[in-house]
């Protein structure tokens, strides 16, 4: 999935879900890519999106790209 100016979301990417909502993207179901919190044994069954561990909702799932959703601070690169 990718945020509106076209940079595709990475887990650890820290975004603001909405005014005073802030969150972690936790898995990219799209990209095979989970963090060891959210396993895919426990969340591959999505299928497609990005799971978002925020502030003061919990979890949310993003099944489609979200332009609402704003990049705060990009994960660190992993090699």
């Amino acid at each position: 999935m990718n945020y509106s100016d076209g940079q595709q979301m990475r887990i650890g990417d820290k975004v603001k879900v909405w005014e005073g909502c802030i969150g972690t993207i936790v898995c990219s179901i799209d990209d095979d890519e989970y963090s060891h919190e959210f396993s895919k044994a426990d969340w591959g069954y999505l299928k497609t999106g990005v799971l978002v561990d925020t502030d003061k909702a919990g979890l949310i799932h993003y099944p489609t790209d979200d332009h609402s959703l704003q990049l705060l601070e990009r994960a660190a690169h992993r090699s």
